[in-house]
C-alpha cells in the first residue's frame, strides 16, 4: 500500500490522505483549515474513489474541488452528506465575507452532492476489488472509520472512545495497520460528569452576578450536545447559527444519535434564533448557543461586540481551537479580530474540554485493542508523547505532509 498525507501530517487540519492498494487510487477525506487565510491541502491526484469520514471542515471541505475534477464517488452517510451541504454552502459565504478567494463555486458544490454514495456502520463496499466496511467512529453524528479489508488497515480519521449523551463511543477493530488521529496526543479530558458539573456551576455563577453567557459552539454535535446539558437548567437559552438546522436533520436519522427523545427535548426547551429581532431578544436572555465554534465568523462576533465589555458576562469555550483561529487568538491574548480590527475582550473568557476526540489514555487503549503491527499517527501538532507509548506495541509512522511511503 502506498500512501501520502496531503494534508494533515504533523499538524491539526486540512485532512487528505492518499492510498493507492494494488494500484487503485482512493482518498480518506479532503478538508481545508478555516482561518485568516484559510489553508488548503496539497492538491490530490486523480482518484477512483473517496472515502469522507465526517462533515467536518477540516475533513471534509475540499470535497466539492475534488468531485468536479476527478468524478469519483463520495462514500459516507447520509447525515454527513445532508450536513456537508450545509457547511459547504455556509463556507463559500464566510468566504465571500473575508474577502480571500476560494477554490470552488457553488456550481462546484452541486456537483459535489450528486457524487455522494451512502453507506452506513457495518456495512461493506466493493469498489474496483477493493473492500471497505464502515464502522461509527463515535466522534459527531455520521461520522465513520475505514477499514480497508485487502490491506487489513484501519483508518480512524477522528474518534471518540467514551459515550457522551449524543454518541455511543467508537470500538476498537482489529487490524494490521492503524492510521490514528491524534489530536490530543499528550493531553488528557476530564471526566464527563464531572466536566458537566463544573460547566454548569460556572453558568450559574455568571447568570448569578448579572451577566450573560456566550457559548461558541461547532453546528455539528457540540450546539446539540451544549443544549442536551442545558436542557433542564431552567435558564432562557437560545441557539443561533446552523446549530438548529443541524438538529432537525439528526432527528431525521435518530438512529444515529443515542436519544432522539432528549435531543428533542432538548431543542423544544430552547428559543431558536431566526432573525435579527430574534437576535435582540436573545442578549437579553441567560444563554446564547452560537455558531462558529472557533469564531472565525458566524453569529457570535455580533454577540461578543455588544457584550465584550460587559465584565459580568462570560463567554465559554467548548472544543479545539485550531491555531490561528479567532478562539485560539481570544485564549491565548484575550483578544478577538472583528470586522476588520483586533478588539480587546473585557469580559469572563472560560474554556472547559468537552472534546468529540479521544484523548491521551483513550487512544493507546484503542490503539492497543485494535493488536496491529504499525501505527501511523496523523492530525497531530505533537505525535511524540502518543508515539512513545504505542511504541511499546507497535511500529510507529508520523509522516509529514507530501511525504511519499508504502507500509
Amino acid at each position: 500500500m502506498e500512501v501520502e498525507f496531503l494534508g494533515g501530517g504533523e499538524e491539526v487540519g486540512r485532512l487528505g490522505i492518499f492510498v493507492k492498494s494494488n494500484g487503485i487510487p482512493m482518498l480518506f477525506d479532503y478538508g481545508l483549515t478555516p482561518g485568516e487565510p484559510p489553508e488548503y491541502p496539497k492538491q490530490s491526484p486523480p482518484v477512483d474513489s473517496v472515502f469522507l469520514s465526517h462533515a467536518h471542515l477540516d475533513h471534509s471541505g475540499m470535497i466539492p474541488w475534488l468531485a468536479i475534477r476527478y468524478n469519483a464517488p463520495v462514500f459516507s452517510t447520509i447525515v454527513t452528506q445532508e450536513v456537508s451541504k450545509l457547511l459547504f454552502k455556509d463556507t463559500l459565504k464566510i468566504a465571500g465575507a473575508s474577502g480571500y478567494p476560494f477554490p470552488y463555486s457553488e456550481i462546484d458544490v452541486d456537483g459535489a452532492v450528486e457524487n455522494f454514495s451512502t453507506v452506513e456502520p457495518s456495512q461493506t463496499v466493493e469498489r474496483n476489488g477493493i473492500e471497505v466496511k464502515f464502522h461509527s467512529s463515535g466522534h459527531i453524528p455520521g461520522s465513520l472509520m475505514f477499514e480497508l479489508k485487502n490491506e487489513e488497515s484501519l483508518f480512524a480519521c477522528d474518534i471518540n472512545t467514551i459515550d457522551t449523551r449524543l454518541l455511543k463511543g467508537a470500538k476498537p477493530v482489529k487490524c494490521r495497520t492503524l492510521f490514528l488521529e491524534g489530536t490530543y496526543s499528550g493531553q488528557e479530558h476530564p471526566e464527563r460528569k464531572q466536566l458537566e458539573k463544573e460547566f454548569m456551576n460556572k453558568i450559574d455563577e455568571v447568570i448569578d452576578r448579572g451577566g450573560k453567557v456566550i457559548i461558541p459552539a461547532f453546528a455539528v454535535g457540540r450546539s446539540q450536545e451544549m443544549a442536551m446539558i442545558l436542557m433542564d437548567s431552567g435558564y432562557d437559552v437560545w441557539l443561533d447559527g446552523m446549530g438548529s438546522k443541524v438538529a432537525e436533520i439528526l432527528l431525521e436519522y435518530p438512529e444515529y444519535i443515542r436519544s432522539a427523545k432528549d435531543l428533542k427535548k432538548a431543542i423544544d426547551g430552547l428559543r431558536v434564533v431566526y432573525s435579527n429581532r430574534g437576535r435582540a431578544l436573545a442578549i437579553k436572555g441567560d444563554v446564547i448557543i452560537t455558531t462558529s465554534g472557533m469564531m472565525n465568523g458566524g453569529p457570535v462576533l455580533g454577540y461578543v461586540d455588544k457584550l465584550c465589555d460587559n465584565k459580568k458576562s462570560a463567554i465559554i469555550l467548548t472544543g479545539y481551537q485550531v491555531e490561528g483561529t479567532n478562539g485560539r487568538r481570544l485564549l491565548e491574548t484575550g483578544e478577538i479580530k472583528m470586522y476588520g480590527i483586533t478588539k480587546k475582550v473585557n469580559c469572563d473568557i472560560e474554556f472547559f474540554d468537552f472534546s468529540a476526540h479521544a484523548g491521551h489514555s483513550q487512544l493507546v487503549e484503542f490503539a492497543r485493542k485494535c493488536s496491529p503491527e504499525n501505527v501511523v499517527i496523523f492530525h497531530s501538532d505533537n505525535p511524540a508523547p502518543l508515539a512513545e507509548e504505542i511504541k511499546d506495541f507497535a511500529n510507529v509512522y508520523i509522516p509529514k505532509n507530501g511525504e511519499k511511503f508504502e507500509i
